[in-house]
């Protein structure tokens, strides 16, 4: 039969929707509905593993309007978002409100990230405990272009700019949600320049992959052999398969050499004895994001760059002592849900780590257990009872599915149509 799309269309969302019954036990998660601008939230019934609805926003006053249709809901697994726990309590003032697990330790890595991005200038001083072995692997990217160097040099200016910009609106008193509904910066984003005394910047990280990485080892060699010709190292290499240009072998040439090349300009020679009187530098330290997450591991599963990178911070006295109540608080949340005496304990162990969180002396510390002793009943909640948003998570990516089935352009009611009736 033939018809138009935009019959189609309407005829999906005149489908009556499938009845949601009556949920005891729900989950709410947001969702991006387009990602960093427009965010609505899922409910699912925990205990038939089914979505319930899709709301326009992730507001207090949407969560509670939903709620007060479903008087029989007696409990509510949500993230720490403020908007859920306020919309749950208006709107079902006698449910129980549980925090997920997985959140907790999000929100525990990001408190130890925001604490590092403070102090990271300080930690790259601290000397590490024992020098670096020699190692032929590549611990940064190959020397860029000078068009490359310049774009970059602009982009960090722009972001020099920015962060000036949220220091003067701090100073100014404006608060966090002002700057960044004004300025249009995420709102991490937006909390990380607030409280940095200085411009963050980037850590190490990782170098890419490299055609010239499976070579590193013959022309290591080599070069210890006293080779210093680009040239020749390269008809090598290409014997052995390399199929790239001699330019990436000179790349890596240029920083390891001990005599100037024949081909070298006479002023920009140097003498081998002004190369070696360069001090020592010390060891690039991990971003504060890459450290956050070595930090929180378990000292066993970490390879022995990242174990040398604990150690170096764990010297610092603050450092170790936010680090130690972060791991305290990851052993509580995991060791949660394990039955009735191991529910137990974890809450009589969280009430005692949040007392002395709240007194530790460090500010970021400080405000992390605030937030969790405000939102102390769910907490507990979470680590006595089994329930979790870990439902809403998947829901959320079958959602993703369908929404990018549709390139992204559906509105919420045919994108809601869609997903309730596909469940």
């Amino acid at each position: 039969m033939p018809t138009s799309a935009t019959t189609l269309l309407r005829a999906v969302r005149a489908l009556p929707l499938p009845s949601a019954g009556r949920p005891l036990i729900v989950g709410v998660d947001d969702w991006a509905l387009r990602k960093g601008r427009t965010y609505a939230t899922i409910v699912i019934d925990l205990e038939h593993h089914r979505p319930l609805d899709l709301l326009p926003d992730r507001s207090a006053a949407a969560l509670a309007t939903w709620l007060r249709h479903e008087p029989q809901i007696r409990l509510v697994a949500r993230d720490r978002s403020t908007e859920y726990a306020r919309g749950t309590t208006i709107g079902a003032p006698g449910a129980r409100q549980v925090a997920d697990r997985w959140h907790l330790l999000l929100n525990t890595r990001q408190m130890l990230e925001r604490w590092l991005a403070r102090v990271h200038p300080r930690l790259k001083q601290v000397l590490p405990t024992t020098p670096a072995a020699a190692s032929v692997r590549r611990t940064k990217a190959y020397p860029r272009a000078p068009a490359e160097v310049l774009t970059r040099a602009a982009a960090v200016e722009r972001w020099q700019a920015l962060y000036d910009d949220v220091r003067r609106r701090v100073a100014a008193g404006q608060s966090l949600r002002r700057i960044n509904r004004e300025t249009g910066l995420a709102r991490a984003t937006v909390r990380k320049y607030a409280f940095a005394p200085r411009f963050p910047r980037h850590g190490l990280r990782g170098p890419g992959p490299s055609i010239l990485d499976p070579y590193l080892d013959h022309l290591s060699a080599r070069l210890e052999q006293g080779c210093e010709n680009a040239m020749q190292l390269w008809r090598e290499l290409r014997g052995l398969g390399y199929p790239g240009t001699p330019k990436q072998v000179g790349r890596w040439l240029n920083e390891r050499r001990t005599r100037p090349a024949k081909t070298t300009i006479r002023r920009w020679q140097r003498s081998p004895a002004a190369a070696t009187t360069k001090p020592p530098s010390r060891p690039p330290l991990p971003s504060p994001k890459q450290l956050s997450w070595h930090l929180l591991r378990d000292p066993d599963e970490l390879d022995p760059a990242a174990a040398a990178a604990v150690a170096r911070v764990l010297q610092d006295g603050e450092a170790a002592k936010v680090v130690g109540l972060a791991r305290r608080f990851c052993r509580i949340v995991r060791s949660g849900c394990g039955g009735r005496r191991a529910g137990s304990t974890a809450v009589a162990a969280f009430d005692t780590w949040v007392a002395e969180a709240r007194s530790c002396g460090i500010r970021v510390v400080e405000s992390f257990a605030a937030g969790l002793d405000q939102d102390r009943a769910a907490v507990r909640a979470g680590l006595e009872l089994p329930w979790s948003s870990g439902q809403a998570e998947g829901q959320i990516n079958r959602l993703k599915l369908l929404k990018r089935s549709m390139y992204g352009r559906a509105k919420l009611d045919l994108l809601r149509c869609r997903f309730l009736l596909a469940a």
